[in-house]
C-alpha cells in the first residue's frame, strides 16, 4: 500500500471515529444533584479519597493497605472525611478541593494490623571492618471500604 493510499484511509477513518462519538455522546447533568443522581444510578461508582496523606482510588468492598494508623483498633469503624472526586463509568464528579461529606460518605473498617515483608539492609565500609545488617518489617493498617452513600442535600 502506498503511503497516500494509507494517508487518506487514516483520514477517513479517523473522520468516521470523530463523527461516531460526537453522536453518541452523554448529555452533561445541569447541577450537582443532578450529577450525583446520574452517578447513583450506575451500576458501580468509586471514590479518590486522601487516607494517611495519600489518595487512594476506591470501590466498595476493597482491601486497603495503608501505613499504620496509630490509635485504632481491629473492628473500628472510620468515616472518610476528604473524599476529592465521585465517579462511575460514564460520570465523574470531582470536588472543590474536596466534596462535602454531607453528600457522600463512605466508612472504612479496620480489619487488621499487619506487618509487611522482611526488608534486609546490608551496610559495609571497605577495608575497615565494619559490617552491619538491619532487618526491618514495616507496620501496616489493612481497611475494608464500605459502601458509597449518596445524600440529598436539606436545601434546594
Amino acid at each position: 500500500m502506498a503511503t497516500w493510499q494509507i494517508r487518506s484511509w487514516l483520514s477517513s477513518t479517523i473522520r468516521r471515529v470523530a463523527s461516531c462519538s460526537v453522536s453518541t455522546q452523554a448529555a452533561l447533568p445541569k447541577n450537582a444533584s443532578a450529577a450525583f443522581s446520574l452517578i447513583r444510578s450506575q451500576p458501580s461508582q468509586y471514590i479518590v479519597a486522601s487516607l494517611a496523606g495519600r489518595k487512594y482510588l476506591l470501590a466498595p468492598r476493597d482491601l486497603l493497605t495503608v501505613p499504620h494508623l496509630k490509635d485504632v483498633r481491629v473492628g473500628d469503624v472510620l468515616a472518610l472525611q476528604d473524599i476529592h472526586e465521585v465517579g462511575s463509568r460514564d460520570y465523574t464528579l470531582r470536588g472543590d478541593p474536596v466534596i462535602s461529606s454531607s453528600r457522600v460518605s463512605v466508612e472504612a473498617t479496620v480489619v487488621e494490623h499487619t506487618k509487611g515483608k522482611m526488608e534486609v539492609v546490608f551496610k559495609k565500609k571497605r577495608r575497615k571492618g565494619y559490617q552491619k545488617t538491619i532487618k526491618n518489617k514495616h507496620p501496616y493498617t489493612r481497611l475494608r471500604i464500605g459502601p458509597i452513600q449518596f445524600s440529598e442535600p436539606s436545601h434546594p
